[in-house]
């Protein structure tokens, strides 16, 4: 199907009829969201019925969606540093690494090895590693991220072309840092990470939780939803049936309590709220304490996978 949408050009859009985790065809509404960040339009989320996953439907094609990410605003791609907002990220990223290489390292039970970064964005993560002594790799989709690693950090970071090059058991570790809910070809990519993956080898997988709190709090208005960039999205039932259709152990769930502040001030700034930003704090605040004695309820999670 093809249309001319807000932004002035033609897109091919993917129509979902069946349900990629468990087939069922039984798809219902469930929200509709609108796209904050480039092109103001609306998008339908449903939910199939059978198992409860969550998918944005009639969102363009990967051939075609680029435009949607072509923002300044962008920052896992441009890297941008304007507006509070964007240096409260950058602050935080830079605990965040620290963290994710330590999760790595834990449940890798490795101080060095073969590691892949799907995802990358700007490189970040796969430089902390090589900083640690990690043979890590790195993909991205994005032409304008892949120059900044490669202009920042001297990161030869590879387009996904290149996925189809790597041996079968190249890795010890993959990991994709809110990477997943952006893939078009769901199945497929599952079916690829346990090809590259060795033995035993870990999959650390980082996505948005649409059952956390403050996802039920600002239900449509939620910023995480990120429509149409986001296709899919993934509560920790869902996660772990991905995970074992593709012939992986879920090992260890983490939450993510930091994105529950950054998602929530910019829920507040999407609804046109006044003091977005200590609102976003405050409402950031309550959903950190509700996710403590809870985790499953955090704005995002981390899930480890261990490949049979």
């Amino acid at each position: 199907m093809l249309f001319c949408n807000k932004l002035g050009f033609s897109v091919d859009i993917l129509k979902i009829n069946t349900c990629p985790l468990c087939g069922g065809h039984q798809l219902e509404h469930a929200l509709t969201c609108t796209d904050y960040y480039a092109s103001g339009e609306k998008f339908e989320v449903i939910r199939c019925v059978h198992c409860g996953f969550l998918m944005t439907q009639g969102v363009p094609v990967e051939a075609k969606i680029g435009k949607y990410y072509e923002t300044p605003d962008y920052i896992s791609h441009s890297d941008t540093q304007k507006g509070l907002m964007n240096r409260v990220y950058h602050w935080v990223r830079r605990y965040m690494l620290a963290r994710k290489a330590s999760l790595v390292e834990h449940a890798s039970k490795m101080k060095e090895g073969r590691l892949l970064d799907y995802g990358t964005g700007t490189g970040y993560f796969p430089h902390t590693m090589r900083q640690k002594g990690w043979d890590a790799k790195a993909i991205e989709k994005n032409a304008k991220a892949r120059d900044f690693a490669r202009e920042r950090f001297g990161l030869e970071v590879e387009s996904e072309e290149a996925l189809k090059t790597y041996p079968d058991a190249s890795f010890e570790v993959i990991t994709l840092w809110h990477v997943m809910e952006h893939l078009e070809h769901l199945n497929e990519i599952w079916q690829t990470l346990a090809r590259l993956l060795k033995e035993k080898g870990v999959l650390v997988v980082a996505v948005p939780n649409p059952s956390s709190w403050d996802a039920e709090k600002y239900r449509e208005g939620w910023a995480a939803y990120d429509v149409p960039r986001h296709l899919w999205h993934f509560s920790p039932s869902v996660m772990q049936q991905f995970g074992a259709k593709h012939g992986f152990v879920l090992e260890a769930e983490y939450p993510m309590p930091f994105d529950a502040f950054y998602v929530s001030m910019l829920s507040e700034k999407y609804k046109g709220a006044r003091f977005s930003f200590l609102k976003g704090m405050w409402t950031g605040m309550v959903a950190w304490c509700h996710a403590l004695g809870k985790k499953e309820r955090s704005s995002s999670m981390i899930y480890v996978f261990r490949k049979k």
